[in-house]
Protein backbone atom coordinates (compact mmCIF):
# COMPACT_ATOMS: atom_id res chain seq x y z
CA UNK A 1 0.00 0.00 0.00
CA UNK A 2 1.28 3.47 -0.90
CA UNK A 3 1.46 5.97 1.94
CA UNK A 4 -1.64 8.09 2.51
CA UNK A 5 -1.24 11.60 3.87
CA UNK A 6 -3.35 14.35 5.39
CA UNK A 7 -3.24 17.23 7.84
CA UNK A 8 -5.27 17.53 11.04
CA UNK A 9 -7.04 20.89 11.17
CA UNK A 10 -9.01 20.26 14.37
CA UNK A 11 -10.18 17.58 16.80
CA UNK A 12 -13.14 16.75 19.00
CA UNK A 13 -13.15 14.10 21.73
CA UNK A 14 -15.44 12.70 24.40
CA UNK A 15 -14.82 9.68 26.58
CA UNK A 16 -14.63 8.32 30.13
CA UNK A 17 -13.05 11.05 32.26
CA UNK A 18 -12.31 13.07 29.08
CA UNK A 19 -14.92 15.80 28.66
CA UNK A 20 -13.47 17.29 25.46
CA UNK A 21 -10.21 17.60 23.53
CA UNK A 22 -8.83 20.27 25.89
CA UNK A 23 -9.33 18.01 28.91
CA UNK A 24 -7.96 15.01 27.02
CA UNK A 25 -4.91 16.95 25.86
CA UNK A 26 -4.09 17.91 29.45
CA UNK A 27 -4.30 14.25 30.49
CA UNK A 28 -2.38 12.90 27.51
CA UNK A 29 0.51 15.35 27.83
CA UNK A 30 0.85 14.73 31.57
CA UNK A 31 -0.51 18.02 32.87
CA UNK A 32 -3.50 16.41 34.63
CA UNK A 33 -4.16 12.91 35.97
CA UNK A 34 -6.83 10.81 34.34
CA UNK A 35 -9.74 10.50 36.76
CA UNK A 36 -12.09 7.66 35.85
CA UNK A 37 -15.69 8.77 35.30
CA UNK A 38 -18.58 7.68 33.13
CA UNK A 39 -18.97 9.49 29.83
CA UNK A 40 -21.66 12.19 29.94
CA UNK A 41 -23.41 12.67 26.60
CA UNK A 42 -24.73 16.19 25.98
CA UNK A 43 -28.04 16.90 24.28
CA UNK A 44 -27.51 17.53 20.55
CA UNK A 45 -28.62 21.15 20.50
CA UNK A 46 -27.76 21.37 16.78
CA UNK A 47 -30.79 19.16 15.99
CA UNK A 48 -34.38 20.40 15.69
CA UNK A 49 -36.51 19.47 18.75
CA UNK A 50 -38.26 16.48 17.12
CA UNK A 51 -35.02 14.85 15.97
CA UNK A 52 -33.33 15.72 19.28
CA UNK A 53 -35.93 13.62 21.13
CA UNK A 54 -35.32 10.67 18.81
CA UNK A 55 -31.52 10.75 18.98
CA UNK A 56 -29.95 7.77 20.70
CA UNK A 57 -26.67 7.62 22.60
CA UNK A 58 -24.33 7.00 19.67
CA UNK A 59 -25.97 9.81 17.69
CA UNK A 60 -25.47 12.17 20.64
CA UNK A 61 -21.86 10.99 20.88
CA UNK A 62 -21.07 11.44 17.18
CA UNK A 63 -22.70 14.86 17.02
CA UNK A 64 -20.89 16.02 20.18
CA UNK A 65 -17.38 15.23 18.96
CA UNK A 66 -18.17 16.47 15.46
CA UNK A 67 -19.52 19.75 16.81
CA UNK A 68 -16.35 20.30 18.85
CA UNK A 69 -14.12 19.68 15.84
CA UNK A 70 -16.17 22.12 13.74
CA UNK A 71 -16.11 24.78 16.46
CA UNK A 72 -12.32 24.53 16.70
CA UNK A 73 -11.97 24.70 12.92
CA UNK A 74 -14.21 27.76 12.70
CA UNK A 75 -12.08 29.55 15.28
CA UNK A 76 -9.15 29.34 12.84
CA UNK A 77 -10.98 30.38 9.69
CA UNK A 78 -13.98 29.74 7.49
CA UNK A 79 -15.41 26.29 6.96
CA UNK A 80 -17.90 25.37 4.24
CA UNK A 81 -20.06 22.64 5.78
CA UNK A 82 -21.92 22.05 2.53
CA UNK A 83 -18.64 20.99 0.89
CA UNK A 84 -17.42 18.83 3.76
CA UNK A 85 -17.32 15.08 3.16
CA UNK A 86 -17.79 12.87 6.20
CA UNK A 87 -16.72 9.37 7.24
CA UNK A 88 -18.59 7.77 10.15
CA UNK A 89 -17.11 4.61 11.63
CA UNK A 90 -18.34 2.47 14.52
CA UNK A 91 -17.78 -1.11 15.57
CA UNK A 92 -21.46 -1.78 16.18
CA UNK A 93 -23.65 1.29 15.93
CA UNK A 94 -26.53 1.84 18.35
CA UNK A 95 -26.59 -1.08 20.79
CA UNK A 96 -29.38 0.46 22.89
CA UNK A 97 -31.65 0.67 19.86
CA UNK A 98 -30.77 -2.91 18.88
CA UNK A 99 -31.64 -4.04 22.41
CA UNK A 100 -35.05 -2.35 22.29
CA UNK A 101 -35.84 -3.90 18.91
CA UNK A 102 -34.91 -7.33 20.27
CA UNK A 103 -37.24 -6.78 23.23
CA UNK A 104 -40.07 -5.82 20.88
CA UNK A 105 -39.52 -8.86 18.68
CA UNK A 106 -39.52 -11.10 21.76
CA UNK A 107 -42.83 -9.67 22.99
CA UNK A 108 -46.31 -10.95 22.16
CA UNK A 109 -47.22 -8.08 19.79
CA UNK A 110 -43.80 -7.79 18.07
CA UNK A 111 -44.41 -4.19 17.00
CA UNK A 112 -41.44 -1.96 16.20
CA UNK A 113 -41.81 1.81 16.23
CA UNK A 114 -40.81 3.72 13.07
CA UNK A 115 -38.23 5.65 15.11
CA UNK A 116 -36.59 2.41 16.30
CA UNK A 117 -36.59 1.14 12.72
CA UNK A 118 -34.94 4.16 11.10
CA UNK A 119 -32.42 4.46 13.96
CA UNK A 120 -31.42 0.82 13.42
CA UNK A 121 -29.50 1.44 10.18
CA UNK A 122 -25.74 1.84 10.54
CA UNK A 123 -25.69 5.24 8.84
CA UNK A 124 -28.28 6.76 11.22
CA UNK A 125 -25.66 9.08 12.75
CA UNK A 126 -24.76 10.34 9.27
CA UNK A 127 -28.43 11.04 8.60
CA UNK A 128 -28.83 13.05 11.79
CA UNK A 129 -25.62 14.93 10.91
CA UNK A 130 -27.14 15.92 7.57
CA UNK A 131 -30.27 17.15 9.33
CA UNK A 132 -28.25 19.11 11.89
CA UNK A 133 -25.91 20.88 9.47
CA UNK A 134 -27.66 20.73 6.12
CA UNK A 135 -24.62 19.02 4.67
CA UNK A 136 -25.34 17.43 1.28
CA UNK A 137 -21.80 16.29 0.47
CA UNK A 138 -20.99 12.57 0.22
CA UNK A 139 -20.95 10.59 3.47
CA UNK A 140 -19.55 7.12 4.14
CA UNK A 141 -20.53 4.89 7.09
CA UNK A 142 -18.21 2.01 7.98
CA UNK A 143 -18.13 -0.92 10.37
CA UNK A 144 -14.98 -3.03 10.77
CA UNK A 145 -15.32 -4.41 14.28
CA UNK A 146 -12.37 -3.56 16.50
CA UNK A 147 -10.56 -2.21 13.40
CA UNK A 148 -13.20 0.48 12.79
CA UNK A 149 -11.08 3.51 13.74
CA UNK A 150 -8.18 2.44 11.52
CA UNK A 151 -10.56 1.59 8.67
CA UNK A 152 -12.17 5.02 8.98
CA UNK A 153 -8.80 6.77 8.99
CA UNK A 154 -7.74 4.92 5.84
CA UNK A 155 -11.03 5.79 4.13
CA UNK A 156 -10.77 9.49 5.03
CA UNK A 157 -7.16 9.74 3.84
CA UNK A 158 -8.03 7.85 0.66
CA UNK A 159 -10.74 10.43 -0.08
CA UNK A 160 -8.16 13.20 0.35
CA UNK A 161 -5.87 11.35 -2.06
CA UNK A 162 -8.74 11.23 -4.56
CA UNK A 163 -9.20 15.01 -4.48
CA UNK A 164 -11.45 15.85 -1.52
CA UNK A 165 -10.24 19.13 0.03
CA UNK A 166 -11.36 18.12 3.54
CA UNK A 167 -12.93 15.13 5.27
CA UNK A 168 -14.40 14.93 8.76
CA UNK A 169 -13.73 11.53 10.34
CA UNK A 170 -16.02 10.55 13.23
CA UNK A 171 -15.26 7.34 15.14
CA UNK A 172 -17.54 6.37 18.01
CA UNK A 173 -18.61 3.43 20.14
CA UNK A 174 -20.90 3.03 23.14
CA UNK A 175 -21.46 0.26 25.63
CA UNK A 176 -24.25 -2.26 25.10
CA UNK A 177 -26.98 -2.95 27.68
CA UNK A 178 -27.31 -6.46 29.13
CA UNK A 179 -27.60 -9.17 27.96
CA UNK A 180 -25.76 -7.96 24.81
CA UNK A 181 -22.98 -6.55 27.00
CA UNK A 182 -21.96 -10.08 28.03
CA UNK A 183 -21.16 -10.87 24.40
CA UNK A 184 -19.77 -7.46 23.44
CA UNK A 185 -18.32 -5.88 26.63
CA UNK A 186 -17.50 -2.35 25.47
CA UNK A 187 -16.62 -0.43 28.63
CA UNK A 188 -18.22 2.97 27.96
CA UNK A 189 -18.91 5.57 25.29
CA UNK A 190 -15.93 7.08 23.45
CA UNK A 191 -15.86 9.27 20.35
CA UNK A 192 -13.23 11.10 18.33
CA UNK A 193 -13.59 13.52 15.42
CA UNK A 194 -10.68 14.49 13.17
CA UNK A 195 -11.07 17.21 10.56
CA UNK A 196 -8.53 16.20 7.92
CA UNK A 197 -7.39 18.38 5.04
CA UNK A 198 -5.25 17.77 2.01
CA UNK A 199 -1.50 18.21 2.66
CA UNK A 200 -0.04 21.62 1.91
CA UNK A 201 3.56 22.77 2.15
CA UNK A 202 2.72 26.21 3.53
CA UNK A 203 0.68 25.31 6.63
CA UNK A 204 1.73 24.43 10.17
CA UNK A 205 -0.89 21.78 10.85
CA UNK A 206 0.14 18.35 12.15
CA UNK A 207 0.64 16.06 9.15
CA UNK A 208 -0.02 12.33 9.07
CA UNK A 209 1.52 9.75 6.77
CA UNK A 210 0.02 6.26 7.05
CA UNK A 211 1.23 2.89 5.78
CA UNK A 212 0.56 -0.72 6.72
CA UNK A 213 2.94 -2.33 9.21
CA UNK A 214 3.56 -5.68 10.88
CA UNK A 215 4.94 -4.00 14.02
CA UNK A 216 2.98 -4.45 17.28
CA UNK A 217 0.44 -1.81 18.20
CA UNK A 218 1.43 0.86 20.71
CA UNK A 219 0.01 0.72 24.23
CA UNK A 220 -0.69 3.45 26.77
CA UNK A 221 1.60 3.71 29.81
CA UNK A 222 -1.27 4.79 32.07
CA UNK A 223 -3.22 1.71 33.20
CA UNK A 224 -6.61 3.44 33.02
CA UNK A 225 -6.00 4.78 29.54
CA UNK A 226 -4.69 1.41 28.36
CA UNK A 227 -7.82 -0.29 29.68
CA UNK A 228 -9.89 2.27 27.77
CA UNK A 229 -7.85 1.69 24.59
CA UNK A 230 -8.22 -2.06 24.82
CA UNK A 231 -11.92 -2.15 25.70
CA UNK A 232 -13.44 0.49 23.37
CA UNK A 233 -12.71 0.14 19.63
CA UNK A 234 -12.82 3.90 18.92
CA UNK A 235 -10.26 4.40 21.71
CA UNK A 236 -7.68 2.50 19.65
CA UNK A 237 -6.92 6.06 18.53
CA UNK A 238 -5.44 7.00 21.94
CA UNK A 239 -1.74 6.40 21.10
CA UNK A 240 -2.08 8.74 18.13
CA UNK A 241 -3.97 11.31 20.20
CA UNK A 242 -1.27 11.15 22.87
CA UNK A 243 1.41 12.02 20.34
CA UNK A 244 -0.70 14.87 18.96
CA UNK A 245 -1.36 16.19 22.47
CA UNK A 246 2.37 16.17 23.22
CA UNK A 247 3.18 17.73 19.84
CA UNK A 248 5.80 15.03 19.27
CA UNK A 249 6.89 14.04 15.80
CA UNK A 250 7.50 10.36 15.14
CA UNK A 251 5.71 7.15 14.30
CA UNK A 252 3.00 5.40 16.30
CA UNK A 253 1.53 2.01 15.41
CA UNK A 254 -2.23 1.53 15.76
CA UNK A 255 -4.33 -1.63 15.92
CA UNK A 256 -5.96 -2.63 12.65
CA UNK A 257 -6.12 -6.27 11.48
CA UNK A 258 -4.70 -9.48 12.91
CA UNK A 259 -2.20 -9.51 10.04
CA UNK A 260 -1.48 -5.79 9.71
CA UNK A 261 -1.41 -2.61 11.75
CA UNK A 262 -1.23 1.07 10.76
CA UNK A 263 2.05 2.91 11.14
CA UNK A 264 1.16 6.58 11.47
CA UNK A 265 4.02 9.05 11.11
CA UNK A 266 3.22 12.38 12.75
CA UNK A 267 5.04 15.40 11.36
CA UNK A 268 4.43 18.42 13.56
Amino acid sequence: MSALTGCIQSLGLLGPGLADWSAARAVLNGESPHIAARTVLPLPEVLPPAERRRAGRVIKLALAVGAEALARARSHGTLDLHALSTVFTSSGGDGDNCHEICLSLASRERLISPTRFHNSVHNAAAGYWGIAYGCTEASTSLCAGDASFAAGLLEALAQLACGAPAVLLLAYDADYPPPLYATRPIADAFGIALLLTAPATDNKLPRLQVILSDAPAARMDDAGLESMRASIPAARSLPLLERLAQRRAGTVVLDYLDTARLAVEVQS
